[in-house]
């Protein structure tokens, strides 16, 4: 598939004053007027053909359905709901993020497609679905897309409780018609961003062993013992994962403190050092340990340097959770180096017994320039027996460089607050090209693929696989895509759970 740039724009509203209202900002489209409930939808056809290929954008005022909706807020559809059938538009979580950017009260949701004007009660039954907005018009128009790029944004002209035919009509269809004037420009931003693309995945990507096995410990914990289970930090650096886990009555805390005596916690997979150990049997609690092995392998280590009489010298970046679990080990012997700044820096009281461990999360190049600072001030400088960046982590760095010198942007779906996640962003950008961290799909901005035919795609150890499906999902309706992977190696390591939840 040779990729294509963007298409042309075709905007469609009901009528003419819809359709005068949304006219600035559209410079190059064709905006039609398709008549109440679509009557005129042969326009929108013919004028997708005459600017095939072309991106439909539907437009004009709605009605909302439920509370919490304003006159004058934009509604944008993820889903239109007809008679004939539902529509699904996975792109609408990027222009919803476009319209906020502009200033505006966005708000995302299902819309429903009436074959009459809603009236006073009807409200409450339109919205038993999860519908949150109502139109007459994008059900119909959406059939004659015919595969193109479409997106259904609607601004509030009434609500449940100002609705048509009331003394606030006219007011109401006035300040949506003022906002009208305003999303002309998101709609251009939002048709330079489609077009036909190649996709490359990274492979590996998303969850490693460790995270896999934390999850699967809350997961266990939280079908078969009493809720709330506390988890102390986060399981892993996830907002999807820990919304989810939340939802199902994990219970997530910043200290002990927080914890009812007695109470099942959780160690989150970063690890923690002896003295919350030492806190949470002193208060009896139900510990079960979630830390990942590989992280409690640079325990392990920590405590072997100084009991052999090593200064130790923890590569990693300062408030993180492991490495405040790991300089809790031995305290007094080590000793916290973030940067080359630090090693050329970094003092010791016996140059000649000197050891290095690392954060696991690290970004390999970067972690290797600080070791080779440090090997050329203490040439006895003793390592771990074996890597310290954990497999995955050097796995995904791996293959996220490869996909960044095939690709115009590289998007790397995860938290703000995972480590591993934006050292993904760091490698890609040192190859060169632009990246992103992205929480979802809402986070991913439109004028970052108007610049982009080709895009990279990977996620953190962290990330769950379904947010790509998202990203996939949402970069596929905007036009065509061809999806190709880039595999650098397979990964087969699983860990076991601790005795705790495997007994159960």
């Amino acid at each position: 598939m040779t990729t294509a740039g963007p298409r042309s724009l075709v905007v469609a509203t009901a009528t003419g004053v819809e359709a005068a209202a949304t006219r600035p900002g559209l410079a190059g489209a064709t905006l039609v007027r398709a008549g109440v409930r679509a009557r005129r939808g042969d326009r929108v056809r013919s004028a997708l053909i005459a600017n095939s290929p072309a991106a439909l954008a539907i437009t004009g005022v709605a009605g909302a359905l439920v509370d919490g909706i304003g006159v004058g807020e934009v509604v944008v559809a993820d889903e239109v709901r007809a008679s004939a059938g539902t529509h699904r538009l996975a792109a609408a979580p990027l222009l919803v993020t476009a319209l906020r950017e502009a200033g505006l009260t966005a708000h995302l949701g299902p819309i429903r497609q009436s074959g009459h004007m809603v009236g006073r009660g009807e409200h409450a039954a339109l919205a038993a679905d999860g519908s949150i907005a109502v139109d007459m018009e994008s059900g119909v128009l959406l059939q004659l897309a015919d595969g193109a790029p479409t997106a259904v944004l609607r601004v509030v002209s009434d609500t449940p409780d100002r609705p048509l035919w009331s003394p606030s009509t006219v007011s109401g269809g006035l300040t949506a018609l003022r906002t009208l004037r305003t999303v002309g420009t998101v709609l251009s931003r939002w048709a330079a961003a489609t077009g036909d693309r190649r996709l490359v995945m990274a492979s590996p990507r998303s969850f490693c062993a460790g995270v896999e096995r934390a999850i699967r410990i809350v997961d266990s914990l939280l079908q078969t013992r009493q809720a709330p289970v506390y988890v102390r930090k986060q399981i892993v650096h996830n907002s999807r994962v820990v919304h989810g886990l939340e939802g199902r009555g994990a219970v997530f805390v910043d200290e002990l403190a927080e914890v009812p005596d007695g109470a099942t916690v959780v160690f989150s997979a970063h690890g923690v050092a002896p003295a919350v150990r030492a806190d949470a049997a002193l208060r009896g609690l139900d510990v079960v340990d979630a830390t990942c092995p590989l992280v409690a392998k640079v325990h392990t280590e920590a405590k072997r340097f100084v009991r052999d009489g090593h200064t130790v010298l923890l590569i990693g970046h300062a408030g993180h959770e492991e490495v405040e679990g790991t300089l809790g080990e031995e305290p007094a012997d080590t000793v916290l180096v973030q940067s080359v700044h630090d090693a050329e820096r970094v003092q010791v009281r016996d140059p000649e017994r000197v050891a290095y461990l690392m954060q696991t999360t690290l970004a390999a190049d970067e972690a290797a320039d600080v070791v080779n600072v440090l090997r050329e001030r203490f040439p006895s400088l003793r390592g771990p027996d074996s890597d310290d960046i954990c497999y995955a982590t050097t796995n995904r760095q791996r293959a996220v460089r490869a996909v960044a010198r095939q690709s115009d942007l590289v998007l790397v779906a995860g938290s703000e607050n995972s480590s591993n996640s934006r050292r993904l962003v760091e490698v890609a950008q040192r190859e060169g090209t632009e990246a992103h961290l992205v929480d979802d799909a809402g986070q991913v901005s439109l004028d970052w693929l108007a610049r982009a035919r080709t895009i990279g795609i990977s996620a953190g150890a962290s990330a769950p696989a379904e947010v790509v499906d998202e990203i996939v999902a949402a970069l596929g309706a905007l036009g065509r895509i061809r999806i190709d992977t880039h595999e650098t190696t397979t990964e087969k390591i699983n860990f076991t759970l601790p005795k705790e939840v495997r007994q159960q």
